[in-house]
């Protein structure tokens, strides 16, 4: 009787505990047990680890195999253990010192030819590996990956049999590299391209500057998704620690890493028909969902009206937290969640109310039933409501009414995050009640204005509070130390949808 330990990692949202990988050889019918909550994959592994150990020229024990996976109450799935059970199965048949494996982590599926498959979620099992003080060999596709981890050692092998060698003192397995480029030119498409809508572009600027959430009104074909898309070429390029946040969670979801988008933030745009737990996140074993995986970028929701009021509810507390709970029965995941909200939206089921041409036939009752899919208090969590007109045939041909390129733009919105950051160490849109109090003051004539729009417009105390917000980004973006009178009505001017005139708002 033998007995070999090995040790690897699980898949568990955006966390990856550790598994011991017990394998137990013993007298008996030869046979390959598997104990500890195996799930279907993982399996079929006994499968894949006898092919692979023979064609690796090694012998396979004809003997009474367990393999148990602990801790026992921890589901496991995927290929990922495939490696480790295959060590394991190797060490108590001794042709691996069993101490070879107590200071090294495995994760790796394996092809009935021996070679290493590349699996999803290395980079948080990378982190743990780390963290523990441990080394970690993975499948040579997961080399760049793992090797964001840094701290720990990281090693790629492309067979069972390179493993077995590094583990023997035969060979020394490469260490695994992050070729982490630099882009001189991410490729945003260029805020020149949109003609007109003066307005809406002013309103995109403060927006980037401010971290603010935005919401396009208009009618079909007026530059909305156009406008949208280029937000991402006007915000800064992620920091170090927003770039990790932002590729654990990528990890997590089976993104493979790109190189080159290290510091890119990340454009989502799912489909109106998306489901809640495709939007938000969820499953009978959490993942994450849109708003995780646009954490530190943009979130962009077309044809706002569409989706399912249910499912558009469920971004309401992660638009103010930042995070995002999952409660299953079994399990309680927490996601990061720290996005910015891009949506559009048609003013009627046409498109057309408030259109000049008169076009639109759509009864009141059903422009306000159209409008009311939309739930107040996620409007309220809007900062800027703004008007996308359609465009007159001599704006959308002449060269007069191009406006400025994204580089323009953005060493603005870069100089107003700037004092930001200085002042208060955050993005404006981020500051607390308490902080907008100290950074956001106003002067009693203008503090009469805000209270007025509130009793005019039926402002609630939050939407107040983003209001000067916004205002404190508009003074950010032309310089000002302080909030003056016009960034205040400029503020407020973009509260259209709380004037209750969607019809007027195109």
């Amino acid at each position: 009787m033998s007995l070999a330990l090995a040790h690897s990692r699980a898949r568990v949202g955006v966390h990856a505990p550790a598994v011991r990988v017990e394998v137990y050889l013993s007298g008996g019918l030869p046979a390959l047990n598997m104990v500890g909550l195996p799930e279907a994959a993982v399996r079929e592994s006994r499968d894949r680890v006898r092919a692979a150990i023979q064609c690796a020229q090694f012998e396979f024990p004809a003997r009474r195999i367990t393999v148990n996976l602990a801790p026992a109450d921890l589901p496991k799935d995927g290929g990922r253990f495939d490696l480790p059970i295959a060590l394991g199965i190797l060490a108590a048949n001794g042709v691996i010192e069993p101490t070879a494996l107590s200071e090294i982590e495995f994760i790796g599926e394996l092809a009935l030819t021996g070679e290493l498959r590349a699996v999803d979620g290395v980079l948080p099992a990378a982190l743990a590996a780390a963290s523990a003080g441990h080394s970690l060999i993975v499948p040579a596709g997961n080399g760049a990956e793992a090797a964001l981890a840094g701290k720990g050692r990281a090693y790629t092998a492309r067979t069972l049999l390179e493993v077995v060698a590094h583990l023997n003192g035969e060979k020394t397995l490469p260490c695994a590299v992050a070729d982490l480029v630099a882009r001189t030119d991410p490729g945003h498409p260029d805020l020149a391209d949109v003609r007109g809508q003066i307005q809406a572009r002013r309103a995109l600027e403060i927006a980037a500057a401010g971290n603010h959430h935005l919401i396009f009104i208009g009618p079909p074909g007026g530059g909305k998704t156009l406008l949208a898309a280029r937000l991402p070429g006007l915000l800064p390029d992620l920091d170090e620690q927003e770039a990790m946040e932002a590729a654990l969670v990528a990890s997590a979801c089976g993104h493979a890493l790109d190189p080159a988008q290290w510091r890119q933030r990340r454009f989502r745009a799912p489909h109106h028909t998306a489901s809640a737990a495709a939007l938000v996140g969820g499953g009978s074993r959490p993942r994450p969902g849109e708003i995780s995986l646009a954490h530190h970028g943009v979130l962009f929701l077309d044809e706002l009206a569409e989706w399912s009021r249910r499912t558009l509810d469920g971004l309401r507390e992660p638009l103010e937290s930042g995070v995002v709970t999952i409660s299953r029965a079994a399990h309680v995941e927490e996601f990061p969640a720290r996005f910015q909200l891009v949506a559009a939206m048609n003013p009627c089921p046409c498109g057309w109310a408030g259109d000049p041409s008169g076009r639109c036939r759509c009864p009141g009752e059903v422009v306000a039933r159209y409008r009311a899919r939309l739930s107040g208090p996620l409007l309220d969590r809007i900062d800027l409501h703004v008007a996308v007109p359609r465009l007159a045939a001599h704006e959308i041909r002449s060269d007069a009414v191009r406006g400025e390129s994204t580089a323009i733009v953005r060493a603005r919105v870069l100089a107003a995050r700037e004092r930001q950051h200085q002042r208060a160490g955050k993005c404006n849109a981020r500051l607390s009640s308490a902080e907008a109090e100290r950074d956001c003051g106003l002067s009693p004539r203008d503090s009469n204005l805000l209270e007025r729009a509130m009793h005019t417009l039926q402002l609630s105390a939050r939407a107040a509070h983003r209001i000067l917000r916004v205002a404190r980004t508009i003074a950010d973006i032309e310089g000002a130390n302080g909030i003056a009178t016009p960034h205040l009505s400029e503020a407020i001017g973009y509260r259209q949808l709380d004037r209750g005139v969607i019809r007027d708002a195109a």
